[in-house]
């Protein structure tokens, strides 16, 4: 089945070549090729990229365990419809773990697309964009898989990232002087993530983020980009805050996380057959760069009315809300010939009623960008500490390239 698709994917854009004026190979890491439409109407840019992962984990007073994944595949396009002002993007995820997730709620199929959306820019400085992708949460998740500085993200994102569902964003940005920019998004989605077919069973999704720029806008996007690759020849700030009200929620983590059953139904169940309660969550982080050093902070917050899901005559099922706070920074320093030694501390503190057990995570990467992010080969090894309970040594190695 997958192979099928994917030729009848590739075979799609091979046959629009009939109908294009231009069609030429661009720098390597800038997409597969170019799409111009004859009358210059629309525009479509084909990018592959691939990450093959090995990794192995010991396990305090367990046998060590090694694994070997392609962790991302997946083919990407976008480009401009109509006119420049209204762009699209289109992100397919190939390998098993990109597709993971299936369930009733999907209509049991491979949750194949990652991004679909239209983002129209229809005044000034504002734009709106429509469909599924990033909600504007911690700068850890919407920073690219493609463009991270160590080989994957931290624990606070696994655990409180607000990750991709379907809605709409509202997005502006200004200049408070000729240096100073503040950028503002508002966001609002279905609020159980990416790939439903059966919502919306609770509420919606309502996220809020301002970014500012003290020092003006980063070069080439850096701000969401690992690595200061560009060296950033004047200091680069960027400070972040969202906040996430999920109405209603019905997973144990607002849009991510299981769905929470109750009064013992499975997962055919009904609409009304879900815990619902409402959750927020904070997020503050930074971004700075310059000459070659980079850092980054995130603090991450989630609450919730009630943790506790019951069923309808009062008593408790197994499901929990997971809340408490994390705190993830990260550094790095991009020697000569683009290497680049990285370190990372990430803690994650979990209420104590919720009988979770709390983490705390160093790790230390080492990257060779070859032709960026492009490109490249990236390792690290990390320390897991988890009180009251095992502790765990992880060594990571990814070769990572894009076109």
């Amino acid at each position: 089945m997958k192979l099928r698709i994917t030729l009848a994917i590739l075979a799609l854009f091979t046959a629009s070549f009939n109908y294009s004026q231009e069609a030429k190979a661009p720098k390597f890491g800038k997409g597969l090729f170019n799409l111009v439409g004859q009358d210059s109407s629309w525009t479509m840019k084909v990018g592959l990229r691939m990450q093959l992962l090995g990794s192995s984990v010991w396990e305090e007073d367990a046998k060590s365990e090694a694994s070997f994944l392609t962790r991302r595949a997946r083919l990407k396009f976008d480009g401009y419809a109509y006119s420049p002002k209204l762009k699209y993007k289109i992100e397919l995820g190939l390998s098993n773990r990109d597709q993971s997730g299936a369930s009733d709620f999907t209509h049991n199929a491979p949750r194949y697309i990652l991004d679909a959306q239209l983002r129209w820019n229809f005044y000034k400085n504002f734009e709106i964009w429509f469909g599924q992708g990033k909600l504007p949460g911690n700068r850890d998740r919407v920073i690219s898989s493609a463009n991270l500085q160590q080989v994957d993200r931290s624990l606070l994102n696994s655990k409180f990232t607000l990750d991709r569902d379907f809605g709409f964003q509202l997005r502006h940005h200004f200049n408070l002087s000729d240096t100073f920019v503040v950028k503002e998004i508002f966001s609002l989605a279905q609020g159980e993530g990416r790939n439903i077919t059966r919502g919306n069973i609770g509420g919606h999704e309502y996220t809020g983020r301002i970014e500012l720029f003290p020092f003006g806008e980063f070069t080439d996007k850096g701000d969401y980009k690992g690595a200061d690759l560009k060296r950033e020849q004047t200091p680069k700030l960027s400070i972040g805050v969202t906040y996430d009200y999920n109405n209603n929620a019905v997973k144990t983590r607002g849009n991510q996380g299981s769905y929470m059953f109750i009064d013992g139904t499975d997962n055919n169940g009904s609409e009304g057959s879900f815990f619902q309660t409402n959750i927020n969550t904070l997020f503050i982080d930074t971004m700075f760069k310059y000459r070659g050093f980079s850092l980054m902070a995130e603090y991450s917050d989630r609450n919730a009315d009630d943790i506790f899901a019951k069923n309808s005559d009062g008593t408790k099922t197994n499901d929990v809300v997971l809340v408490g706070d994390a705190l993830n920074l990260q550094t790095g320093y991009l020697l000569k010939e683009d290497w680049e030694v990285s370190l990372r501390y990430t803690n994650v503190d979990w209420d104590r009623i919720t009988n979770a057990k709390d983490q705390t995570q160093y790790t230390l990467g080492l990257s060779k960008y070859i032709v960026g992010h492009a490109l490249k080969v990236q390792t690290d090894i990390s320390h897991l500490e988890v009180p009251g309970g095992k502790n765990e040594l992880m060594y990571r190695l990814q070769f990572d390239i894009h076109f």
